[in-house]
Parts: C-alpha cells; sequence; structure tokens
C-alpha cells in the first residue's frame, strides 16, 4: 500500500519518514498554504533523502509552465493537482511532463463529486479523494464519509485522504479499499511540523493490516 505524508517543510523529518516507511513525501506549492515550501526548501529535503521515495508536488490552479518549471528545479517526480483542472489541462500537463506521475484529487462535497473520476483516470496516472472545504484545499482534518465510498471502484488507482490520523485509518480500510492513504494533519503537531510519533504509530498500524 502507497503511503503518502503531506505538508512536508524539513529536511530532518523527511527522511525520518522515508526510513519509517512511507512510500511519498508531499511538498505544498501553493502560497497560501501554511505548509507552503519554495522549489528551493523541497531540494534541500530532497538532497537528503537516503531511500527511493516518490517526491510530489502539490499544486492547484497553477500554469503549466510554472509546474514544470518547479518540478524541474526541486527534483520532484509527481505532481498533485488539488484544484479545478478541467480534463484539457491534465492532459495538456501529460505531454509536458510524460514522463512524471499525475495525480487528481477530487474533493468530495456529495456523491456525485464522484462523478468526474472516470473522465479524469483517463488522462492522469492516479486519483486522489479529499474532503471538501469552502475555504481549505487540503489539510482540513475533516474525514470523509467512508460509508458511502464504498462502491468507489475508479479505473486507475487512488489514494484516501482526509483527516486520517493513526486512530482511525484501520477503520477507514476497513470500510475501503484504496490502493494507498494519504496524510498530513493526522501525524503533526502544527502545520508543517510532522510528529514523528504519530506517523511511527501510523506505519505501525498498516503493518499490523498486512
Amino acid at each position: 500500500m502507497r503511503v503518502k505524508i503531506c505538508g512536508i517543510t524539513k529536511p530532518e523529518q523527511g527522511q525520518a519518514i522515508a526510513q519509517l516507511g512511507a512510500t511519498a513525501l508531499g511538498f505544498i506549492c501553493v502560497s497560501t498554504s501554511p505548509r507552503y515550501v519554495t522549489p528551493h526548501q523541497i531540494r534541500l529535503v530532497v538532497e537528503q533523502l537516503q531511500l527511493p521515495i516518490d517526491r510530489v508536488g502539490v499544486f492547484a490552479d497553477t500554469s503549466i509552465e510554472e509546474i514544470y518549471q518547479i518540478v524541474t528545479e526541486a527534483g520532484l517526480n509527481a505532481v498533485q493537482l488539488h484544484g479545478g483542472e478541467s480534463l484539457e489541462f491534465c492532459q495538456e500537463l501529460r505531454q509536458s511532463l510524460p514522463r512524471i506521475e499525475i495525480l487528481k484529487a477530487l474533493r468530495v462535497k456529495t456523491p456525485a463529486s464522484l462523478d468526474r473520476a472516470d473522465t479524469y483516470a483517463s488522462c492522469v496516472d492516479t486519483l486522489l479523494l479529499d474532503a471538501y472545504h469552502p475555504d481549505q484545499l487540503g489539510g482540513t482534518g475533516k474525514t470523509l464519509d467512508w460509508v458511502t465510498l464504498r462502491q468507489f471502484r475508479p479505473p486507475c488507482p487512488w489514494l484516501l485522504a482526509g483527516g486520517l490520523t493513526p486512530e482511525n485509518v484501520l477503520e477507514a480500510l476497513r470500510e475501503l479499499q484504496p490502493n494507498g492513504i494519504d496524510v498530513s494533519s493526522g501525524v503533526e503537531r502544527s502545520p508543517g511540523d510532522k510528529d514523528l510519533n504519530k506517523v511511527a504509530q501510523l506505519m505501525k498500524k498498516l503493518r499490523a493490516l498486512i
């Protein structure tokens, strides 16, 4: 199972989280976020990594030119689109970054929000389901209604996000069968400052599930 810990800001925490067994680190490239990091800050984290791990830049309604520049400068190998990006935008980004994994987040306000999944699955590698918040794009601590997602079976891999913690992750995975999870606020002391003990607890819970 993929385990993405998102909102990384500190080089020493990125390396420690990789050693604890996470398979991806997420970096927030949205300047209005409290977890925002510059390409230079991301590069400082990436350069300290001693284990192979996915490096995901999280963007929201950013131009393809800026995404390309940040991916190159920061050393990312995946892009997560967390805004209102259209299908056409995703197709153009795929042409610009053919060897980069593209993830498209769907902010689930109602079950009807999932109607777009099949459409996006045709041009991205991975989908991500996150809780809807009117003012924040992610990292809100809000959980999804897992029961309403039981029948979610997109034609591509997908990650579950939205308020996951070491305490509730097994309950979520008993209800659903995602290909991975995305955790941010559930393993933090404050935005961007990860609690490594909580990350270790999360990984321990997930190992018990296997």
